[in-house]
């Protein structure tokens, strides 16, 4: 059958505005998130938990009825932990124009590659597990976080360390590039305001586990603590070493490591190894919103554990679910950019994130755990005990 030029025109033009929301990954019932992250490799466990706890997050809100009718879908893509692969994915995400945003990216060099990439696009990037100040910039406009800085962490690191445990000499192993330089920089600033400097530092490679020549750098200058910048292969590798030499000073974490992974690969090794957090304790449902996480998690994966790289991943797509509320029934990435930008303050039951001008991160709480001798979690306390 003919259809007249003015009849095609009109049928394209009804079709149009629901071929351009299904090209943002917005349809009338669904809308899709893109995750790009460490799945496979040395920092598989991170990017794994983070899609773990964002997919719990998701099945509960799906499963009473979506946001504003839509089911909320997440799109996991494997970056092995490796900037250049992240930036193929990242512009094939953005050039397919499938997804509304990216959403739980692991670590600060996949960041620092593919961030200016969304920016320039002009694409959401929510809740990268990282702490790199270089994502707190607000006037970027397309960036929300979760967490606290690591500079926050590497100061809580020193303060207990130095003016509660009275130690004198901090020694600092961390990974050779541009995560390891971010907590050099923090741990240098922090003792420098303690009139302080590092006795010894030590690197090792992205991907890798070859720390022998930095342990044996850094066990030379008998340092009371070593504080550690990477992800948890290279790290338990380093302290396992450092066991095995009756080489034992106090070891100490940032939260990017993944305590959960850490433990399992320390073994009896880990007892006493101390990990900055910058969520809540994954197993106090006294926190409400810790106890919704446990139940989700146990709705999505009956055998999955609690931990706190999931329950980062929970909450991070619990503040994605609060962004499409505020962008309302006519979702758009313009809508849902607007609204990330105007959440202004969110309460979850126990953790409040608030975001305002010039200020895109939701939360500033850093707290310390230690591993406990049977592989779990314990608080540190505070104020001169430990």
């Amino acid at each position: 059958m003919y259809l007249g030029k003015t009849m095609i025109s009109a049928a394209l033009a009804l079709a149009l505005p629901a071929m351009a929301l299904a090209e943002q990954g917005i349809t009338k019932d669904k809308v899709s998130f893109a995750q790009v992250a460490a799945l496979e490799g040395p920092a598989a466990a991170l990017g794994q938990g983070m899609q773990l706890g964002m997919q719990a997050a998701f099945n509960e809100a799906n499963s009473a009825g979506g946001v504003h009718g839509r089911q909320i879908a997440l799109d996991s893509m494997d970056d092995s932990y490796e900037p250049d692969r992240s930036v193929a994915l990242v512009k094939k995400v953005i050039e397919d124009n499938n997804h509304i945003g990216l959403i739980g990216a692991v670590g600060t060099p996949t960041s620092s590659a593919t961030q200016p990439i969304a920016t320039a696009a002009n694409v959401p990037f929510l809740g990268p597990f990282t702490g790199a100040g270089f994502l707190r910039d607000a006037s970027h406009g397309n960036i929300l976080n979760v967490r606290a800085t690591y500079a926050a962490e590497t100061e809580a690191w020193i303060a207990h360390l130095v003016d509660e445990q009275n130690m004198k000499s901090i020694a600092l192993l961390y990974q050779d590039d541009g995560f390891g330089r971010v907590g050099l920089a923090g741990v240098t600033a922090a003792l420098e305001k303690r009139g302080m400097t590092l006795v010894a530092e030590g690197t090792y490679t992205r991907n890798t586990t070859a720390v022998k020549k930095a342990l044996l750098t850094i066990r030379k200058a008998k340092p009371d603590a070593v504080v550690m910048v990477g992800a948890y292969k290279p790290v338990a590798e380093f302290i396992k070493l450092s066991r095995k030499l009756k080489f034992n000073p106090t070891f100490v974490n940032i939260s990017f490591v993944g305590s959960d992974a850490l433990a399992k690969e320390l073994g009896d090794a880990g007892e006493g190894v101390i990990i900055s957090q910058v969520v809540p304790f994954p197993w106090d449902t006294s926190v409400a919103v810790v106890a919704d996480y446990q139940a989700a998690l146990k709705a999505l994966d009956p055998a999955a554990e609690p931990g706190f790289v999931s329950l980062e991943g929970y909450l991070t797509g619990r503040l994605a679910i609060e962004a499409l509320k505020a962008a309302g029934a006519e979702l758009t990435r313009d809508s849902f950019l607007a609204a990330m930008n105007g959440l202004g303050t969110v309460d979850f039951g126990g953790v409040t994130m608030t975001f305002g001008p010039g200020d895109n991160q939701g939360m500033d709480d850093v707290f310390l755990t230690r591993i406990t001798q049977d592989g779990g979690f314990q608080p540190v306390a505070t104020g001169g005990e430990s």
